[in-house]
């Protein structure tokens, strides 16, 4: 199959517009793709932009309760808060066409993940997408549909045996470790600032997945301030092995870029060019152990200006194998419109660092007097065994 990539957009995914003064604000996409565009990673032959609608409610049944998603029309339609199911609350206020918003992002994930599984594109990307706080029978964490779990569930229910599900949000991946916590068809594999100090508070070391699945949930939770450089060693330390062992098919990412630390709803310090390192990482794996069928995912990132553009348009080019330079100059259009329109200094440079940043390899051996080591070496030794991991060596 000649080499594809499929980018979800259109831009009626602006929509998801919980108003004036949310975090989650549509900005975050209008500048992503504007400098995508800018940077000419959606013009080549071999990407395909692609509108895949709203996803239908036997879509969006495949994770979602028939009776929450009939209480999202509701909210959508008729202006009816459910706060029980999370809808008009202060995360989640309800809006007009909040049922279509949300259910196009699914639409989005949901088509590029079909596209790949099926080898009409070798990889996706829908940067609308990593809505990864929903729950079955909830809308939290500004989620209201989880595109990523329906994603999985539609490419489980189209023949896929083994699925991993990679994410790197400053937030606990809690919606899509609940929908297949028990399902051992699905590795999901959480990086996050601990639940001790960050919403929503789970995604502990100690939690490795239902009675019937043990071991498909592997979470790194990591201390307040953990570096890139800490960052780097945690993901490396954790990610490449637990998906090795797993030998997914195909493998779902989310790329949440709030663990920066201009970032102001997480409280880690991770720079745009280690966020960059762990996207080729995660490429390079799928390449690695399922013939590169890989889908990848925005999610969270709340500095909509300095970060999420930059991270995000590392993601689409290394997805179409072009990669951008970490030194490489923003495109001046762009620095313009942020200036006129936005009034903000834009950042000069594709990274907030001078080149790669430089971690320490797990192999080198564990301190315990290093927070970030202790909960890296948690992990390992509650989850690793029952992947059939040998951690003997973890002194």
């Amino acid at each position: 199959m000649p080499f594809s990539v499929d980018v979800a957009w259109s831009p009626e995914l602006m929509k998801y517009n919980f108003g004036a003064g949310h975090p989650m604000a549509p900005v975050r996409l209008e500048l992503t793709v504007r400098l995508a565009t800018e940077l000419g990673l959606l013009a080549a032959p071999d990407v395909h932009v692609v509108d895949h609608g709203i996803a239908s409610d036997a879509t969006l049944t495949l994770v979602h309760e028939p009776a929450y998603v009939a209480a999202v029309h509701a909210a959508s339609d008729d202006g009816v808060e459910d706060v029980r199911r999370g809808l008009g609350t202060e995360d989640d206020p309800i809006f007009a066409g909040m049922h279509d918003a949300a259910a196009r992002i699914v639409a989005g994930t949901d088509g590029v993940a079909q596209a790949v599984w099926e080898g009409r594109a070798t990889h996706g990307v829908n940067v609308a997408g990593g809505m990864h706080h929903a729950m079955p029978g909830g809308a939290a964490g500004f989620c209201v549909y989880n595109d990523a779990a329906v994603a999985i569930a539609g490419l489980l229910a189209a023949g896929a045996q083994r699925v991993a599900y990679i994410d790197v949000d400053a937030h606990h991946g809690d919606g899509v470790e609940a929908a297949f916590w028990d399902d051992p068809r699905v590795l999901t594999v959480s990086v996050h600032q601990s639940g001790a100090t960050l919403f929503p508070g789970t995604g502990h070391a100690s939690d490795t997945g239902g009675p019937e699945a043990h071991g498909s949930a592997v979470n790194v939770a990591l201390p307040v301030r953990t570096s890139a450089s800490g960052w780097l060693r945690a993901v490396d330390a954790v990610l490449p092995e637990a998906v090795r062992a797993f030998a997914p098919e195909i493998i779902v990412s989310q790329h949440g870029c709030d663990a920066h630390g201009k970032d102001p709803l997480s409280d880690l310090d991770v720079a745009v060019d280690a966020q960059r390192q762990v996207a080729t990482w995660v490429h390079d794996l799928a390449h690695e152990v399922c013939g590169g069928k890989w889908v990848a995912l925005g999610g969270g990132g709340y500095a909509v200006i300095d970060v999420v553009p930059l991270v995000w348009c590392h993601v689409l080019a290394i997805a179409q194998h072009r990669g951008i330079s970490p030194l490489a100059p923003v495109p001046p259009a762009w620095r313009l419109h942020v200036r006129e329109v936005l009034d903000h200094e834009p950042p000069e440079l594709m990274s907030d660092v001078a080149g790669e940043v430089r971690y320490v390899p797990w192999q080198t051996g564990y301190d315990p007097e290093d927070a970030v080591d202790r909960a890296i070496r948690a992990t390992r030794q509650a989850a690793f065994p029952l992947l059939g991991v040998d951690v003997s060596a973890d002194l």
